[in-house]
């Protein structure tokens, strides 16, 4: 759907869904780059711990189509809790997390170790519904072979080697896991009911993929760029960060790093054609790359 279609439409469909769902707006709005989530309480629920909740609206695009099924095979482990969901309006209920605890501000380490926590919590056999890394896989190896003189050319071709060895070996292991795409710090929120039983911290905004659990550490590399710039050496700054969630997850080194390198390759071949407006992150892809390189 466009974009300017989808916000004209938007307020009706608050109200539709307010109504449908029995919800009363309880705060002020919040909104990333693709949804807009609004508090609300449940009517009925009063005295109960689920009388809070969380209307999230998205865009409708592929990335999001199958948040509501991961969700609910995560069944609150790991993850924020489902409370209801209109795939057909890419509309979920979920219950109300703290948004002024967001894991972005704790020290760096820590948040590896916490995102190396989640994607163990959150390791699953991957559902039928899914894309899986390797449907995608012929795409971005035509984009790779393709090149761009604004990308390597060596991190290019190191990129595709390392794309067909580990698509090779996952075959091989003939399993793969439901996987969140987006993992990192601003994506893990504090629960309101934060505790033994449920941990400090829950990922949100999932964005499903069937692949291995290696695939879901690059984000935590390439995000909080500030903290990168500040390192003396971007090397061993980048590879500690993917180091410490490998080991919290119980994850092979060696793939996490391969992986990793092909996931930021690939970015900055897709920035590229975005030039000059991208050139900044183009650049930050290919700085971090360079430290996976071989």
């Amino acid at each position: 759907m466009d974009g300017a279609i989808w916000l004209r439409q938007l307020p009706a469909q608050v109200e539709r869904l307010l109504h449908d769902w029995r919800l009363e707006v309880d705060g002020p709005s919040r909104h990333g780059e693709c949804a807009l989530v609004v508090p609300v309480r449940r009517q009925g629920h009063t005295g109960a711990s689920d009388d809070v909740a969380a209307l999230k609206i998205t865009w409708p695009h592929a990335e999001a189509r199958h948040e509501h099924l991961a969700l609910r095979a995560w069944d609150a482990q790991g993850a924020v809790r489902l409370l209801a969901a209109e795939p057909a309006s890419s509309a979920l209920l979920l219950e109300r997390l703290d948004p002024e605890r967001c894991l972005r501000d704790q020290p760096l380490l820590e948040a590896c170790e916490v995102i190396g926590t989640l994607i163990r919590a959150l390791d699953r056999p991957a559902l039928p519904q899914l894309d899986t890394v390797a449907s995608r896989a012929d795409r971005w190896r035509e984009q790779l072979v393709a090149g761009t003189p604004l990308v390597p050319r060596r991190l290019t071709e190191q990129a595709v080697s390392h794309l067909s060895g580990l698509l090779r070996d996952t075959a091989d292991v003939g399993e793969t896991r439901l996987v969140h795409e987006d993992l990192h710090d601003l994506n893990v929120l504090a629960p309101l009911d934060a505790g033994p039983s449920r941990g400090d911290w829950v990922a949100i905004d999932p964005k499903p993929i069937a692949a291995e659990q290696a695939y879901a550490v690059a984000p935590v590399v390439w995000n909080r760029a500030e903290e990168a710039a500040r390192a003396s050496n971007l090397r061993t700054h980048a590879r500690l960060r993917a180091d410490v969630v490998a080991e919290a997850a119980g994850l092979d080194d060696d793939r996490v790093r391969a992986w990793t390198f092909v996931r930021l390759v690939l970015n900055a071949v897709w920035a590229a054609p975005h030039a000059p407006a991208s050139d900044d992150f183009r650049a930050r892809m290919i700085a971090l790359a360079k430290a996976f390189a071989d």
